[in-house]
């Protein structure tokens, strides 16, 4: 089905070892995307029993060369100098209609070298969290890594409790990662980590080749990636949880969706994940901790870069410090297009700045806030202006507000920048706690929730009935306000 090769598995071990996948007892094909296939060079799809086999592992999808890859990480600031795939297997790459080089990977597929112990598998629930919120960030145009396929396994797993099995089929640009570099420095062989700075740049950065100096060049890149998607991240109020150098994406896409979650009641300090106890990752910190992280990245090259001493230093430090300047232009883009406001608006910066505080402090749910002031830019009725003051405990600060921003929102209004507006400002998410319905039903043996559920958040600007019952935030009893990880 896929035309597979092998770059990866080129470099020295331990950065890739062959390793296989474990059985599985009876695997159930769940959901399989078929446009992404298709992206992905699929001539022909067999049947759903012969995916079911290939996407558990229990059968070597032909061509594929499986294995484990090796990084360390920074996980909540702490050094660990060997994690690795302990659950996940690169069946290897596939380059897709538009010239570009993807990994495919199982997750879940049993132990691997890496497994520290562990068993290697996946429960359910997350794995239908991440095909719904990546498919759901692809359809924001975030960048990110892509659901192909998911799989019941037909066991059971032990974490907080038995539950259900299965696998995920994981496509991305590379799995490498800010770790990958950390464990590749921590060899202390300087022909392993050019090795692997070599290979990415000739895979994800050519033009850092022909560069004065193309470690600095690639350093640069990254920085820039990295700096436009915690922007975009933000504008969609994502959270990701655990936001560790292991899970730092040197391609720039989010990877590795684990007790991730959207904001929902805005609050800037917002930590959904259980094992976050100090914050480090809440909301408002995503940006600095993307800059911590690239500091580490930049660590493992200094060895590479041309200059010496503190010349190095301060070159190296200088292209983590455009990090802000890239978020701070790419946030402003964001600003203006969510608040329907011309791209060279000075003001957008310092309304969102205020419509932040007030939807703080008047206990206002952020995507709902902004859809409903996107319906009322489009229409300017008083029952829309009435609906967004709806979801404020302080509507008289919000009206105050509001005037600014229509002085400055008339004098570039017109249907390109509302058409912006409304892009940039989805009516649905993948709301908390109808994730949780969808895993809910789905460990009774009902998928029809999540199959629905995937169908709107993947056309998230769609007004329909559905899409609007789906939408609502959640009562006061339905709130989640912990995700958990799968490992």
């Amino acid at each position: 089905m896929l035309s597979f090769e092998h770059f990866y598995s080129t470099l020295p071990e331990p950065l890739w070892i062959e390793s296989q996948a474990t059985p599985v007892a009876h695997p159930e094909l769940i959901a399989f995307n078929a446009p992404l296939a298709q992206m992905l060079g699929a001539k022909e799809v067999p049947e759903s029993a012969t995916l079911a086999q290939w996407f558990s592992g229990n059968q070597p999808m032909p061509g594929a060369k499986p294995g484990a890859l090796g990084y360390a990480g920074h996980q909540f600031g702490n050094f660990v100098p060997q994690l690795g795939d302990g659950r996940a297997l690169l069946l290897g790459e596939v380059v897709d209609k538009n010239g570009v080089r993807r990994d495919v990977q199982l997750k879940g597929s049993g132990r691997t070298p890496f497994s520290r112990g562990g068993d290697g598998r996946s429960p359910l629930g997350p794995v239908l969290r991440e095909y719904l919120v990546s498919e759901f960030m692809a359809a924001m145009s975030v960048p990110t890594t892509r659901a192909l396929a998911a799989v019941a396994s037909g066991e059971r797993v032990a974490r907080q409790m038995s539950e259900p099995g299965a696998v995920f089929t994981r496509v991305a640009s590379s799995h490498i990662r800010v770790g990958t570099f950390q464990f590749a420095a921590s060899r202390r062989d300087g022909a392993v980590i050019k090795a692997l700075a070599d290979h990415v740049i000739a895979r994800h950065y050519p033009d850092a080749a022909s560069a004065e100096d193309p470690y600095l060049a690639l350093l640069e890149a990254v920085v820039a990636r990295q700096a436009l998607l915690i922007a975009r991240w933000m504008s969609v109020g994502f959270i990701h949880g655990v936001m560790n150098t292991d899970n730092c994406s040197i391609a720039g896409e989010t990877i590795d969706y684990g007790p991730c979650a959207f904001m929902e009641q805005f609050d800037p300090q917002k930590v959904y994940s259980s094992i976050d106890q100090g914050r480090r990752y809440a909301f408002a910190n995503q940006p600095a901790i993307a800059q911590w992280n690239l500091a580490r990245f930049a660590e493992t090259l200094l060895p590479l870069m041309n200059e010496q001493g503190d010349a190095l230093v301060e070159q190296a430090t200088a292209a983590l410090r455009h990090f802000d300047t890239l978020f701070q232009q790419e946030q402003r883009r964001l600003d203006a297009d969510k608040l329907g406001l011309s791209p060279e608006s000075e003001q957008a910066v310092p309304l969102m700045k205020g419509l932040e505080s007030h939807m703080h402090q008047g206990r206002m749910d952020m995507t709902a806030t902004f859809d409903a002031l996107t319906r009322y830019a489009c229409s300017l009725s008083n029952e829309n202006r009435e609906a967004l003051l709806a979801l404020t405990t302080q509507p008289n600060e919000l009206t105050a507000w509001l005037e600014t921003w229509q002085a400055e929102q008339s004098a570039s209004q017109d249907s390109q920048r509302l058409t912006a507006m409304r892009r940039a400002n989805p009516v649905i998410i993948p709301r908390n706690h109808r994730v949780q319905e969808v895993i809910n039903a789905a460990y009774d043996g009902d998928f029809a929730p999540f199959h629905t559920l995937l169908a709107v958040v993947t056309k998230p600007f769609d007004g329909s009935v559905e899409a609007r019952r789906l939408a609502a935030p959640a009562t006061e009893n339905e709130q989640v306000l912990r995700t958990f990880c799968g490992t």
